[in-house]
C-alpha cells in the first residue's frame, strides 16, 4: 500500500458521505475526520465560554486552538450547537483556521479520509482519490426523517425537505468555498444505492488509485 494517501469526500447533507466515510477508514486503517464537525466543536466551545458567536476575530482565536482528536459526534450533535456552528462557519477568519488544522490533520499517516463541503476542492486540491457523495433532496430528507424517527423523536417530512433545500442553497450559494465537486472528482449518486453498494463502488476507485502510487 502506498505509503501516503488522502481520501476526499464531499456531497451535501444526509447524502451518506459520513457513513461511508467512516466505513473507508476502517476498512483501510486510516484517520478519519467529519470536518462539520470542526465547526460545531468550535461553536460548542464559544457557547460553554459564555462568548459571543459574532466576534470573528475571537471565534478564530478559538478556532486556532481546537484539538481535533476525539471530536463527539453525539455530544456535537445538539441542535442549538448547529445553529450556532451556521454563525461562525460563514467567518472567512474561521474557515482559514480551520482548514489550516484540516490540513494538518489530512498528513497524517498511514492515510487520511476527510469528509465536508470542500474536502477536494479547498482543503486537499491535491487529494488522489476524491468522491462526490450526493442524493436527491427527497431522499436525503426522507433518510433524516427516519434517523430521527429512530431516535424516538418526532418530526416533519416537509420541514426536513424545506430545511435540507435551504442548507443546499447556503452551501452551494456562498462566495468562500462553496459546495461543488471538484473537477476530478468520482460522483456517487447514492439516491438508489444502499451504504453496501456504495462502498463498494468507493473501494474499487481507492483501489485503483492505490495501485497507481
Amino acid at each position: 500500500m502506498a505509503e501516503h494517501i488522502i481520501i476526499a469526500i464531499d456531497g451535501p447533507a444526509a447524502a451518506g458521505k459520513g457513513t461511508l466515510s467512516r466505513l473507508i477508514a476502517d476498512r483501510y486503517g486510516f484517520h478519519h475526520l467529519d470536518t462539520g464537525l470542526t465547526y460545531r466543536a468550535t461553536a460548542k466551545a464559544l457557547l460553554d465560554q459564555g462568548l459571543p458567536l459574532d466576534d470573528e476575530a475571537l471565534a478564530a482565536d478559538v478556532a486556532h486552538r481546537l484539538e481535533l482528536s476525539g471530536l463527539d459526534r453525539d455530544v456535537l450533535a445538539v441542535h442549538e450547537i448547529g445553529e450556532a456552528a451556521s454563525r461562525i462557519a460563514v467567518m472567512p477568519a474561521v474557515r482559514r483556521a480551520l482548514v489550516e488544522a484540516q490540513q494538518a490533520f489530512s498528513r497524517r499517516a498511514p492515510g487520511t479520509v476527510l469528509d465536508g463541503r470542500d474536502i477536494g476542492t479547498v482543503v486537499c486540491p491535491a487529494a488522489p482519490v476524491k468522491l462526490y457523495v450526493t442524493a436527491s433532496p427527497a431522499v436525503r430528507a426522507r433518510r433524516r426523517l427516519e434517523e430521527i424517527l429512530s431516535r424516538g423523536e418526532q418530526a416533519d417530512f416537509d420541514a426536513i425537505f424545506a430545511d435540507v433545500q435551504r442548507r443546499d442553497a447556503r452551501d452551494m450559494g456562498r462566495a468562500d468555498s462553496p459546495l461543488r465537486p471538484a473537477a476530478d472528482a468520482h460522483l456517487l449518486d447514492t439516491s438508489e444505492m444502499s451504504i453496501e453498494a456504495a462502498f463498494q463502488a468507493a473501494r474499487e476507485i481507492i483501489d485503483a488509485a492505490l495501485k497507481m502510487k
